[in-house]
């Protein structure tokens, strides 16, 4: 993980989500459960998507599932995610 500069975080279902503020554009956030990381972009249309980073999963051999909730979550919160990269980094 190794992050600075964290500015927001929240929680859904188990779900920590972090956004930081020494991050980059596209908007995105960093998705945690269990031990795994996933870096979720906030999509223009309103979807969410892992981001096409070759390290967008930590560790690479993270489990499906939790994989899977991360993603499933951040689109139920798609709303509020974008609320909180936006409070950091301005509008998209």
């Amino acid at each position: 993980m190794g992050y600075h500069g964290c500015v927001g975080s929240v929680k859904f279902d188990g779900v920590l989500f972090v956004a930081y503020s020494n991050d980059h554009s596209p908007r995105h956030v960093h998705g945690f459960a269990s031990e795994t990381e996933v870096i979720v972009d906030l999509r223009l249309d309103g979807a969410v998507a892992m981001s096409k980073r070759n390290d967008a999963i930590r560790p690479p051999d993270a489990k499906r599932s939790d994989v899977k909730k991360i993603l499933n979550v951040a689109a139920l919160h798609f709303e509020e995610l974008t609320e909180l990269w936006e409070g950091t980094h301005g509008k998209a």
